[in-house]
């Protein structure tokens, strides 16, 4: 019965994990229902405040630059000081500077407080990986990530349906609404999700984690550097799709019936995908995903239809489903257990920093060459991070399982209530 298999398959794709996870993932799930403000900011300054394009774009700019700034800090907070008090306080300003925003009419009190926002929106981004990591058993951790991926993009997808509807009404009204929404996830961290950080090393001649560990730690950070690769072309489906679509006489609706395909796509087809790969080689899967998307974006290039605009949007979105949550468990994988967070926090920085290279690369490249030389870069680009994860990953083994070593498998929370994570050894993966 095709009705039997799929409830099956429902079922197998969230058993088996814990308790504190699922919190977390409702906490995920609420944050991003009520995430309004990046949906409407450009047109709440531009068409209610009056201010420019420009104006509109440096608040943007600011706001990408406060997460640059905080994904160092919160990885390190979630390290030193805990994932769930970081969560707290992160979600906590979030919720504070988001509705301060809502009333501010002074133009530099408005790029000041939305730097704020993105400063403490981006700090629990490390803290929630890390805590993912510490409670989810190793083999179930690409499928945790890919739930959580999937909670991200379906609150997101309603939230951005609903914003329309708001900024109509009040765009104060959508500020106020996300205040309320992340004030709520911190209530539902503070009152379901313990601590899960393990505690620090018993031993004095255990080497000790900081920054300087993860900036040496050459293949990582070459990771790290091949996970940039990969953002800079995933943000070009926001940052220069519209603007070439604009370009070639196509209207905002029209990018808009192509660009919901990829959240619709992600919603139906994350947890069976994630089914798919979950038990396969991580080097195919990175190698595969990060060609698809640069020829996803490549074959923009010959897209003459709203048809085939959607169509190139499917591929390089197959791709981004595949790609989410291998990257971040390999991510886990090759980061120490008391080191998760600073690990974490400088591959969110990754990402931070492609938000704010990419809209300066996209525009430098239409405006000079055009967009399909930007489209035919996309596709060296996704070229260039493919050849890389095949050559880093060859005879890659874990360390341990998630970043266990041997004798370090089996840590306990911070608080000393319990085990914290179960060390398992993993076969290469290559």
């Amino acid at each position: 019965m095709p009705a039997a298999r799929l409830g099956r398959a429902a079922r197998e794709a969230v058993s088996g994990l814990p308790r504190e996870f699922w919190w977390l993932w409702t906490s995920t799930l609420v944050n991003r229902l009520g995430a309004f403000v990046a949906t409407f900011m450009a047109l709440y300054l531009t068409l209610d405040r009056g201010y420019s394009a420009s104006y509109a774009g440096l608040v943007a700019s600011l706001h990408g630059l406060g997460g640059v700034v905080s994904a160092l800090g919160g990885g390190v907070m979630a390290d030193r000081v805990g994932r769930r008090p970081t969560l707290l306080l992160a979600q906590s300003a979030t919720a504070v500077s988001v509705a301060l925003l809502g009333f501010m009419t002074d133009p530099v009190a408005i790029a000041g407080v939305a730097f704020l926002v993105g400063m403490s929106a981006n700090a629990s981004r490390p803290a929630v990986q890390a805590m993912m990591a510490d409670i989810v058993r190793p083999e179930d951790r690409v499928r945790a990530f890919s739930l959580n991926y999937w909670a991200i993009n379906l609150g997101f997808a309603v939230s951005s349906a609903a914003a329309g509807f708001i900024a109509e009404f009040s765009y104060l009204a959508g500020f106020l609404i996300e205040a309320g929404m992340t004030a709520v996830c911190a209530l539902v961290v503070f009152l379901k999700v313990p601590e899960s950080r393990p505690a620090a090393p018993a031993r004095k001649d255990e080497p000790q984690v900081g920054l300087g560990t993860v900036l040496r730690d050459g293949r990582y950070m070459a990771v790290v550097g091949l996970s940039f690769l990969v953002a800079l072309i995933f943000q070009q489906g926001s940052v220069a799709l519209p603007v070439a679509m604009g370009r070639a006489g196509f209207t905002p609706a029209d990018y808009g019936l192509a660009i919901a395909v990829n959240g619709i796509l992600i919603v139906a087809l994350q947890i069976p995908v994630t089914r798919f790969i979950e038990h396969r080689d991580p080097r195919t899967l990175l190698v595969v995903s990060s060609v698809l998307a640069g020829y996803g974006f490549g074959l923009t290039a010959f897209a003459g239809s709203v048809g085939a605009f959607m169509a190139t949007v499917c591929v390089w979105t197959l791709a981004e489903i595949v790609n989410a949550p291998t990257q971040t468990g390999l991510v886990v994988r090759l980061s120490p257990v008391h080191g998760r967070g600073r690990y974490q926090g400088m591959y969110s920085l990754s990402w931070s920093v492609a938000a704010l290279v990419a809209p300066l690369m996209a525009g430098q490249v239409i405006d000079r060459f055009g967009a399909t030389w930007l489209w035919a870069t996309c596709a060296v680009v996704g070229t260039v991070a493919g050849l890389g994860y095949g050559l880093l990953m060859r005879g890659l083994r874990d360390r341990g399982a998630g970043g266990e070593g041997p004798g370090r498998g089996r840590g306990r929370t911070a608080d000393g209530s319990g085990p914290a994570v179960t060390a398992a050894e993993h076969s290469p993966t290559a």
